[in-house]
């Protein structure tokens, strides 16, 4: 019995032993134990538009594609949600912040806000704009936070950037409110520099500066090249001096023309170039290697949209045109990839591949563009303002007006006009978003409509911004060395990246106010041992 019980102590003891031993050492990502995932570098990329249909298709077509190589070792989400509504500012914000709407406080690049002042006046390029400048303080305005707000939206840089007279104004002080002053809650930019980190962001108008962060100054190395602007020779890159017809229309820029647009991505993907070599994104001047960092592709998106373009059938095939979008950013992927590699950085960089918004409709029979001034002109006089594209988001002159414009737009005749699927307002709104009669930010009315349905009365045969599938169902692939393969269909959301993001730098997830607010967890199967 004694023999008995010091064997079983021994046992014990020997246990406790390998469990200090393994706390002691943990694991590193090239063990393949993923519970050891450790980066020292993230490389998060948006590829607008990339429905996980997308990813999939492109990856059982091309076994040998930069995409096919980092599925090999990482994690493909196939079940994954982006931000509702599916628009840039609030897809990038759930990338960025683990926020929706609810905290971030972002819907649109171009919304309203029944609290802020209007700004002293409008960019004059704009036709007049959807608002009159007043005086401080106001009871509402429009919060334009595109290419408007550009000193000079015609140039590649904006003119110089942001012109603080294009800003809406803080009423209590008639100050302009900037964009970073606009998002309600912190990034992971300014926790990974709060934690002695470098960071670095390239988007594709300078209001993207938001993320920055309520402080301004999260990110170190921020590059804004205006999208609208009118697009220019770029002899730096092969095939784009000169660019393809320059137009010379205003709020066109470089997403009318696929060569052009691949152009204009690549300011994007030579600014991470140079980061990754060590250098500012203009390669002015030495810097750290970013600890996070990234940008986005509008490639995909304009395949997406542009009319000869798009999808051949409801399966997701590529038409040439989309194809040869999807094949530039694979290919361009491959640059950085084996940039990462010359830098011996690779096996020390998670990268991200996912999108902030999907497009629809990927089955073009169901293609219908209303356009007429649609939805205001059926709405009335009640609307302060809507921004509309395959969804609607309505604000109106005074919330006590809701019930009677619901009951106008519940109607037959006007359901089936605008293509309307479901009403959110009063509690049905509140259920999935804040309401706004507590919130001065969020739409009075939003629109989901059937798929297919576009607000436009031009040639574009695609949009985002919506609630359907199409909008919603996006890419996204995790890779780094030392993952294992694996498909996982379990369902997320991209709010899901950013807190993702910090684990894997060794950063706690709860340091970003949204994901404290919201409860927003990591993504499963990167951290179970």
């Amino acid at each position: 019995m004694l023999i008995e019980r010091t064997q079983r102590l021994s046992l014990c003891l020997a246990v406790a032993l390998c469990s200090i031993l393994a706390s002691s050492h943990p694991a590193v990502a090239d063990d393949g134990d993923d519970g050891g995932l450790h980066a020292k570098h993230v490389l998060l990329i948006s590829v607008d538009g990339l429905h996980a249909l997308d990813l999939t298709n492109y990856i059982k077509a091309h076994s040998s594609s930069t995409l096919a190589k980092l599925s090999e070792h990482g994690k493909t989400y196939t079940n994954t949600s982006t931000s509702q509504p599916s628009d840039s500012f609030p897809g990038l914000a759930a990338l960025v912040t683990g926020g929706s709407p609810i905290t971030a406080g972002l819907w649109y690049d171009v919304s309203y806000n029944r609290k802020l002042a209007p700004p002293v006046k409008n960019n004059t390029i704009d036709g007049g704009g959807a608002w009159t400048a007043g005086s401080c303080p106001s009871n509402g305005t429009v919060v334009e936070y595109d290419e408007f707000a550009d000193v000079d939206l015609t140039q590649l840089n904006g003119g110089g950037g942001i012109d603080p007279n294009f800003l809406p104004r803080d009423p209590q002080t008639c100050t302009p409110v900037f964009p970073h002053q606009y998002l309600r809650v912190n990034t992971i930019f300014e926790v990974v520099k709060a934690h002695g980190g470098y960071t670095a962001w390239t988007d594709k108008h300078p209001t993207y500066e938001w993320t920055n962060g309520p402080s301004g100054a999260g990110v170190d190395d921020f590059y804004g090249p205006e999208i609208n602007s009118i697009p220019v020779a770029l002899p730096q890159f092969p095939g784009c001096s000169p660019v393809n017809a320059p137009d010379t229309t205003p709020d066109d820029g470089w997403t009318t023309d696929l060569a052009n647009i691949r152009c204009y991505d690549m300011l994007h993907v030579q600014a991470t170039l140079n980061q990754i070599d060590g250098f500012t994104h203009d390669r002015s001047q030495r810097a750290k290697v970013p600890t996070v960092f990234g940008f986005n592709y509008q490639a995909v998106s304009v395949g997406e949209k542009l009319k000869g373009s798009g999808y051949l059938d409801v399966l997701g095939t590529p038409s040439a045109g989309l194809q040869s979008e999807l094949d530039f950013v694979d290919q361009t992927l491959g640059m950085l990839v084996a940039e990462l590699k010359k830098e011996h950085l690779y096996d020390k960089t998670l990268i991200v591949i996912a999108a902030k918004h999907g497009q629809s409709p990927i089955d073009l029979q169901k293609r219908v563009g209303i356009g007429g001034g649609e939805p205001a002109t059926t709405i009335g006089a009640p609307e302060a303002f809507d921004i509309s594209d395959d969804g609607s988001l309505i604000w109106l002159t005074d919330p006590s007006l809701t019930a009677g414009v619901v009951a106008n737009l519940s109607l037959p005749a006007v359901q089936d006009h605008l293509g309307i699927q479901e009403i959110f307002a009063g509690p049905s709104l509140a259920n999935k978003w804040n309401s706004p009669l507590k919130d001065e930010r969020t739409p009075d009315i939003i629109l989901k409509v059937n798929t297919g349905v576009i607000f436009t009365g031009g040639s574009k045969i695609a949009e985002h911004g919506g609630l359907n599938e199409d909008d919603v169902h996006a890419a996204l692939l995790l890779s780094m060395p030392g993952l294992k393969e694996q498909t996982i269909k379990t369902s997320v959301l991209n709010q899901q990246v950013a807190p993702t993001i910090l684990k894997a730098l060794g950063l706690d997830p709860d340091d970003l106010d949204a994901v404290r607010e919201e409860q927003i967890h990591v993504l499963p199967f990167l951290f179970e041992r």
